[in-house]
């Protein structure tokens, strides 16, 4: 996986309108979860994180706590969104290179989680409206992992 600056984006297309984009630094999220974070260069109300996932990992199970907007979308690879709103009801989609690449907004008190394939790995992005700070998400157990008891 490259990480020099001259890969990083310059640009980046959000609901049909180019934004110019500044790297600001690699995060590691967990193992095998891997987070570029962006400015954007004439607004700075958001950020970008670029999140690449390897074959085969789920990101953390997160609770969206706070902010005006969270929004993910797809960018490459083969995976799976799940979304779950605070009576229980999920919400899943399936993304791959012939998909359609909704943008989903997940609200406040809803949890989200990617996983991506076995074979293909996935990338995608998450745009945080106001930029993402300590305590915006609050992680969960993974309860499609945790032993019954």
């Amino acid at each position: 996986m490259k990480n020099d600056r001259e890969d990083k984006l310059q640009d980046f297309s959000f609901e049909g309108k180019l934004h110019r984009v500044k790297f600001v630094e690699t995060m590691l999220v967990a193992e095998g979860v891997i987070c570029d974070v962006y400015a954007f260069v004439d607004d700075d109300t958001r950020d970008l994180g670029i999140v690449t996932v390897s074959k085969g990992v789920r990101t953390p199970l997160e609770r969206v706590l706070n902010g005006n907007r969270t929004s993910s979308g797809f960018l490459s690879g083969h995976g799976v969104l799940t979304v779950t709103s605070e009576d229980g009801t999920k919400h899943v989609y399936h993304f791959d290179s012939d998909s359609e690449n909704p943008v989903v907004d997940v609200k406040i008190g809803e949890t989200m989680q990617w996983t991506a394939d076995s074979q293909t790995g996935l990338i995608f992005y998450e745009v945080c409206d106001p930029p993402y700070e300590e305590g915006r998400y609050e992680y969960l157990p993974d309860e499609s992992s945790s032993p019954n008891t």
